[in-house]
């Protein structure tokens, strides 16, 4: 497995990762048996980095994951998160950046996870009523205290960065990036290589989307978010599903299935890049680990700028009332 450095702090992760979140919500019916077994397998492949928050569940998934990797803890690199506040019923508060909160939440998560220390902890959304300054030094506190190793932040603007990196250095920075979503490039990525700060890539696949699985929005669950999500109904739905297509037509062609094609796609962005697709099942995982084995030419690359060009998806990535809270 192809390592690879997230910031200048000494972190070192696999360059594939997985997310853990939809093992516990989000995603349709949850099945534990099968989801800590695709946690192990994902640890035999040399897929180390996981990723979970407080939030997921909210509560269970932080537990589902420490009941994986038990005495493989030495094994993995643990990034958990903090800041959108729910209660134990589901129910949102907000966003929630207070110092005495952070010291809260990191605490509930070693418990939960069963675990001494995280090894990335991000503060998992920015909190518009508190300065990202005196968030960031209570965070500062738990490194300096042996809570936590490094520290990130997701779905956080260019001056935020900037902030909360010259409070106490950062190492990555989280937020969507795929085929489908390619807000980091507007002027993310461009203040993190200035700062020495790595990117770590959520919903790399566009949220299932660009596996070419998708054909009708019919098929979700009432319990799937993507129901009530804009780039899955109506025209924008089916507008993206020709970028599907021709995505789906694309792979063929390079001889692997296009969630592959569009991983490669983005660990091509920059060694400083890692992606951390989402899966509870273990024949997706064989799928997205086998991504690595997949080499995009510059003439390849740009076949998929044609198809897939920035700005290509219809519809907001998010419900109106979340996307208030990306990009701050």
């Amino acid at each position: 497995m192809e390592k690879r450095a997230l910031g200048t702090q000494g972190l070192e992760v696999s360059a594939l990762g997985l997310g853990c979140m939809g093992m516990s919500q989000s995603y349709g019916a949850a099945d534990e048996a099968e989801s800590i077994a695709t946690i192990n397998l994902a640890i035999d492949l040399g897929v180390t980095f996981l990723d979970t928050a407080d939030m997921y569940g909210p509560f269970t998934n932080e537990r589902l994951v420490g009941r994986a990797i038990g005495s493989r803890r030495s094994e993995v690199t643990l990034a958990t998160k903090f800041g959108n506040e729910r209660r134990p019923d589901g129910t949102r508060v907000g966003v929630n950046g207070k110092p005495e909160y952070v010291r809260k939440c990191i605490d509930a998560s070693l418990e939960r996870l069963g675990v001494d220390y995280v090894d990335l902890y991000y503060q998992h959304r920015v909190d518009k009523t508190v300065p990202v300054e005196e968030t960031w030094g209570a965070m500062g506190e738990l490194v300096d205290s042996g809570k936590v190793r490094f520290l990130g932040i997701s779905e956080a603007a260019p001056a935020t960065i900037r902030r909360a990196h010259s409070t106490f250095p950062m190492s990555a920075i989280q937020s969507e990036y795929s085929l489908f979503t390619r807000d980091p490039e507007d002027a993310v990525l461009d203040t993190i290589r200035d700062l020495g700060i790595g990117f770590v890539a959520y919903s790399p696949l566009g949220r299932g989307f660009l596996s070419g699985a998708i054909t009708s929005p019919d098929e979700f669950s009432e319990d799937d978010f993507r129901k009530n999500s804009p780039r899955f109904q109506g025209d924008n739905f089916y507008k993206n599903l020709e970028v599907v297509e021709r995505v789906v037509e694309l792979s063929k062609s390079h001889g692997c299935t296009p969630s592959q094609l569009a991983l490669a796609w983005v660990l091509s962005r920059g060694d400083d890049v890692v992606a951390i697709p989402g899966t509870k099942r273990r024949t997706y995982l064989r799928e997205n680990v086998s991504a690595l084995e997949v080499s995009l030419t510059e003439n390849e690359l740009a076949s998929i700028e044609e198809i897939a060009p920035k700005g290509v998806a219809q519809g907001d990535r998010y419900p109106e009332q979340f996307m208030s809270s990306v990009n701050v």
